[in-house]
């Protein structure tokens, strides 16, 4: 039995790489800033995973983990708490290797995520708050002998930080032949704060001098535990609309002291340099992304005020298209009371 299950770890590990393989790397989207002489932008465009967003990585990244630990095997179910985007792409990922995967999700949750979810191959267990999320799947692996793939615990380890086609090498090596080939500053988001981990380990691994930020939703704990490691929860009555980054609480794979500066974004700021950003681009953007355009923005402003020049690379971290009914649909965000208008008017102009 030892070796059967082995022979199909093995056999699962190659349909991985092998789909890895047959992907070429995302591009890097290079965004002229008129307004700001000798500083350019460039996006790293996640979306065009077969998942369609940044965390395509993280559950190969995840399932690779599982397997070389020998903790999942031919019979095993995955289970994880997440109703995003790594839910899609662990279902992917489950499918590839011919495992069943369950996402539990919060009932809120968007029919569109729930359809992309099983699109995949996957399957949900609703819960009615999302607190209830972590302890359900724990649950449901543990009756199952199946693996809580817990991406908030296992993201920043799971993921090889030194190399290895990862995000961070794949930047620095597209960047090589660019103006200012090393980066000044690398802007990203945190959710499960695996991909800043990664940033920022790999940025200190070869010795470069570019500087990492975060930028944090307003209503995040992240940004308020890096300026005071004793703080672990928001400000009471703290929330924020802005899918995939953000967190209520200080999640294990963030590594605080691998980020230079983070940045508190609003709401609204967020959603107005999305629409900017996509009007710049010509293609819809999601949230995240336009999170991490504000605080870009803020960053070339400062540097353009000091007199420097270089370049500032962040992360397009999903389609747009998967919120048409929120992010882009404005009686949905008049009824969110968000004044996003004024953000996205001074955010065009200074992507003109």
């Amino acid at each position: 039995m030892a070796d059967q299950r082995r022979a199909w770890s093995d056999e699962a590990v190659r349909r991985i790489e092998a789909d890895f393989n047959r992907s070429a790397d995302t591009h890097l989207i290079r965004v002229e800033l008129p307004k700001f002489p000798g500083i350019t932008l460039y996006l790293k465009d996640e979306s065009v995973h077969p998942t369609g967003s940044l965390k395509h990585r993280l559950a190969r990244s995840l399932i690779l983990y599982g397997l070389c630990n020998n903790r999942i095997g031919p019979d095993t179910l995955l289970v994880d708490a997440t109703s995003g985007s790594t839910a899609v792409s662990e279902a992917y990922f489950a499918r590839l290797i011919g495992l069943k995967f369950v996402a539990v999700i919060p009932r809120s949750t968007s029919p569109a995520k729930i359809e992309a979810i099983r699109f995949h191959g996957g399957d949900v267990h609703m819960v009615d708050s999302a607190g209830e999320m972590y302890p359900a799947a724990e649950r449901l692996a543990a009756e199952a002998g199946g693996l809580f793939l817990d991406q908030f615990t296992y993201a920043e380890r799971a993921t090889d930080w030194r190399g290895n086609n990862n995000i961070a090498q794949s930047i620095f090596q597209q960047m090589a032949r660019e103006d200012h080939p090393v980066p000044s500053w690398i802007v990203c988001g945190a959710g499960t704060g695996g991909t800043s981990a990664t940033l920022g380990r790999f940025i200190r691994y070869g010795r470069y001098p570019t500087r990492l930020c975060v930028a944090d939703p307003e209503g995040s704990v992240f940004h308020h535990h890096h300026a005071d490691r004793s703080v672990t929860a928001p400000p009471e009555g703290a929330c924020c609309l802005i899918e995939g980054i953000g967190r209520p609480r200080v999640e294990p794979s963030f590594v605080p002291e691998v980020i230079d500066r983070m940045i508190a974004v609003p709401d609204a700021a967020s959603i107005g340099a999305m629409r900017a950003i996509a009007a710049r681009i010509g293609r819809p953007v999601g949230g995240s992304t336009g999170t991490n355009i504000h605080a870009c923005l803020m960053l070339a402003e400062e540097m353009a005020a000091s007199g420097l020049a270089g370049s500032i690379v962040t992360i397009l971290c999903d389609s747009g298209l998967r919120y048409a009914q929120t992010y882009y649909d404005d009686a949905w965000l008049a009824a969110q009371q968000l004044d996003w208008k004024p953000s996205a008017t001074r955010a065009a102009a200074l992507l003109s």
